[in-house]
């Protein structure tokens, strides 16, 4: 059966207080319509159309990037009318439709296909979930056999409908053109004189088709609408993240202060110390260490390898089987093969170090001047004398050894020893006079 999708995103989001639309906030480094577009292709959803408001400019440019299609809610006049916009984009369409929020980033496919599965039963789903803190969440009412008799917005619920804990999950699934044909229907004779989505399964009924139930954890539909929901949002996302790394076979030390990004990857084996940061991007090889205080983002760390602590890996880094690259070390857009070590102090950014290359301590590569970025070559079993600048574009060949101190402008040829540095000279005596001229100075 063909699948689409819309997802309501035309929300003002105005308790976010923020210039960025709401459905663009970070959980685990994704947007949180990044996470709901994924659910819904993990689910099999072909098309999804966007719904954003006039000024959602943003949000449909990364839809765009998804994928997606988007459409405009003119007029900010309820969830019913939002999802109304958005026939026009699947005029073409025929088939299962999906309307999910853009704000629930922790829905996930496995949700997503429970729903199809409840509507496949009577033609008309709806996601619903029992609270321990129902809020302000619009109620479920269950007929005796089950379905969903109707559901009552909190701002138009009684006391006693404001008491049951069962709630709207938000997302409904349907047949796409008997959906449309129920939204060109919805009135608005409520409080808020809005169009709401809600009043769907109303109309539904009244055609003689009922409205299946689907259920999901509190954690799958949670909304996001303020930055303290959002730091909850992230902690909910981040324990499934790290569940999810230890049930593969990757040790934790301190599971609480490892972060993880959505596309965060670990092999069984890997051993994560505490407080280490993986940004978006990363892939850690089974076997590998990273040692406590890391941040990682945009790498690839192969087998055996040993990270850290304090080491930074920025984006287009790969890390070769038993390499190490310790403390205070940072290392951008280069690749560091087999066996290889930087163990302390060091800057290695647009660099190529070969197999079993050894690179002190204070080594930098001089890869940026202003304009451009130049790479660095260093070849394998090479050793690089502490506190040695590496003036790119240069080579260092196989072997080879630079002195301590040294400013490397040109080449060096493969075994040969490199010494770019002033001679030293000595003025015997010096200091000592130095010191007696300048207590007789305070006299």
């Amino acid at each position: 059966m063909n699948k689409a999708a819309i997802i309501l995103a035309a929300g003002a989001g105005t308790r976010m207080k923020s210039a960025l639309p709401k459905v663009l906030h970070k959980i685990a480094g994704l947007p949180m319509l990044g996470h709901v577009v994924a659910a819904l292709r993990g689910a099999g959803v072909e098309r999804i159309v966007v719904v954003t408001a006039p000024s959602g400019q943003p949000v449909r440019d990364y839809a765009h990037q998804l994928g997606c299609q988007s459409a405009v809610q003119e007029q900010q006049l309820g969830t019913g009318h939002a999802a109304a916009s958005a026939a026009a984009a699947l005029a073409d369409f025929s088939g299962l439709l999906l309307v999910v929020n853009g704000d629930m980033p922790l829905v996930s496919a496995a949700v997503i296909e429970d729903v199809i599965a409840a509507q496949s039963r009577t033609g008309l789903a709806l996601l619903a979930c029992n609270f321990a803190d129902p809020a302000h969440y619009g109620r479920v009412l269950r007929t005796p056999d089950g379905y969903l008799d109707r559901i009552v917005e909190y701002k138009d619920a009684n006391a006693e409908e404001r008491r049951i804990t069962l709630c709207n999950g938000g997302c409904y699934a349907a047949d796409a053109r008997s959906f449309f044909r129920w939204a060109g229907a919805l009135r608005n004779d409520n409080a808020q004189k809005e169009y709401y989505l809600t009043d769907v399964p109303g109309l539904a009924k009244t055609e003689g088709t009922q409205c299946s139930l689907a259920f999901a954890d509190e954690v799958a539909v949670m909304g996001v609408n303020s930055r303290a929901e959002l730091a909850d949002a992230e902690n909910k996302m981040q324990t499934r993240l790290r569940n999810a790394a230890m049930t593969a076979g990757v040790t934790l030390t301190a599971p609480e202060t490892v972060f993880f990004s959505h596309d965060t990857k670990l092999e069984n084996d890997v051993e994560v110390e505490p407080f280490v940061v993986f940004a978006p991007g990363v892939t850690v090889r089974a076997g590998a260490r990273i040692r406590s205080h890391c941040h990682l983002e945009g790498a690839e760390v192969a087998g055996g390898a040993i990270i850290g602590p304090f080491a930074r890996l920025r984006p287009g880094t790969s890390i070769g089987e038993g390499a190490h690259i310790g403390n205070f070390v940072e290392v951008k857009n280069s690749r560091i093969d087999k066996g290889a070590k930087a163990n302390h102090l060091t800057y290695l950014g647009d660099a190529n170090i070969g197999a079993g290359a050894n690179i002190g301590a204070g080594t930098i590569t001089c890869n940026y001047d202003g304009f451009t970025k130049a790479r660095t070559e260093i070849g394998a079993g090479a050793f690089i004398g502490s506190d040695t600048a590496l003036v790119a574009p240069v080579k260092v060949g196989p072997g080879a050894i630079t002195a301590a101190g040294s400013v490397i402008t040109a080449d060096v040829s493969p075994d040969a020893l490199a010494i770019a540095r002033g001679t030293q000279s000595e003025k015997r005596g010096w200091a000592a006079a130095f010191r007696a001229r300048k207590k007789s100075e305070r006299k």
